[in-house]
């Protein structure tokens, strides 16, 4: 909670101070935009994944932002051109979805159709063929039902919404430190000892390859890879790394007839994706590869396509004063402490 406070604050005080209007140090060439849902609402009061989605009407305020501050949408392919050459007239945003939702194309494929604007979805296999583990829903599942959480000597309180909510965070945190294949198997136990139906909950929530194909026949839309089963790739030994990055390739060409160009590396903060995975990409022959490291975009990214980061849409702060603070780049260069560029 105090960390949702201060990142509201920083961003509401940027916007204040109009950052967008002459940040442009921090703002860079362009930015690439990360969504994952977009649906509308629901009324939940214990939703530790909202974050995770925004409402159709907020995707508009998106596209109204973009070009109220003079943004142009450009497709994921444009990237490299646009850092390689002169600098644009105008900055450039990249509009990126995540995973394959169904809703994606219900909701928001609608609203980019009708602006014209071009989009990305990474695709994860394993979501498409309804059998992925989404472990942050079996999770927020497991602490929605359960009165009380016990793992690994935590015995946490849960029935409040507020104790649910300080509950899922704790877990949370604590199985993303460790090895993932821990992390997996707890997610899996609490929600069964809950009675969740965990394979229900992968049933339906993302797009089938067929229907993938059909989307892709869109000459807005550009498919990129996003892994077979949505691993934290840095955690996996080098072999288990190159075939999640190489067979999605493979497999999402196979069924939709598309060259896949980009690659998304699932969670993808440092902890997920690293040197070795950025190496492992450019192998593959991804022409780009992104991270969910905040930041805009400079010419620098030019000579590190592998590692690029994205800005991401967050369900949390749905208002078009949080977007401009955003796009301004002056709360991510804060962040970033000024890093512009991940070392490969």
């Amino acid at each position: 909670m105090l960390k949702r406070a201060i990142i509201s604050a920083g961003l509401y005080g940027s916007d204040l101070v109009r950052a967008h209007a002459w940040a442009r140090f921090a703002r860079g060439r362009g930015v690439i935009l990360t969504f994952h849902h977009v649906r509308p609402p629901a009324d939940e009061g214990f939703a530790p994944n909202r974050l995770l989605e925004i409402a159709p009407a907020f995707l508009e305020t998106v596209l109204d932002t973009l070009d109220a501050l003079g943004f142009d949408i450009v497709p994921l392919d444009a990237v490299p051109a646009l850092l390689a050459g002169p600098e644009p007239e105008r900055p450039f945003a990249v509009l990126t979805f995540d995973d394959g939702y169904r809703d994606n194309r219900d909701y928001a494929a609608p609203i980019l159709a009708a602006r014209g604007a071009p989009w990305t979805l990474f695709v994860t296999r394993d979501f498409a063929l309804g059998r992925g583990r989404f472990w942050w829903r079996e999770l927020e599942e497991a602490v929605r039902r359960s009165p009380r959480i016990r793992h690994d000597g935590l015995d946490l309180p849960a029935r409040t919404d507020a104790e649910k909510a300080r509950a899922f965070d704790t877990l949370y945190w604590r199985l993303r430190a460790g090895p993932e294949d821990a992390l997996r198997s707890a997610t899996h136990r609490l929600a069964e000892e809950a009675g969740v139906d965990v394979a229900a909950l992968a049933t339906g929530a993302c797009l089938a390859l067929d229907e993938i194909a059909a989307l892709a026949r869109d000459p807005l839309v550009t498919l990129g890879a996003h892994t077979l089963t949505h691993p934290m790739l840095a955690k996996h030994d080098v072999e288990t790394a190159r075939r999640e990055i190489v067979e999605s390739r493979a497999v999402l060409a196979d069924a939709t007839g598309r060259e896949i160009r980009h690659l998304a590396y699932p969670v993808g903060d440092p902890g997920s994706a690293g040197p070795r995975e950025f190496a492992l990409a450019r192998e593959a022959g991804f022409e780009t590869a992104v991270t969910t490291r905040p930041g805009h975009l400079f010419a620098e990214h030019a000579g590190h396509l592998h590692a690029l980061p994205r800005v991401s849409v967050n369900g949390l702060h749905q208002s078009a004063g949080a977007l401009r603070a955003l796009l301004s780049g002056l709360p991510l260069l804060a962040w970033n402490r000024g890093r512009r560029v991940v070392a490969p």
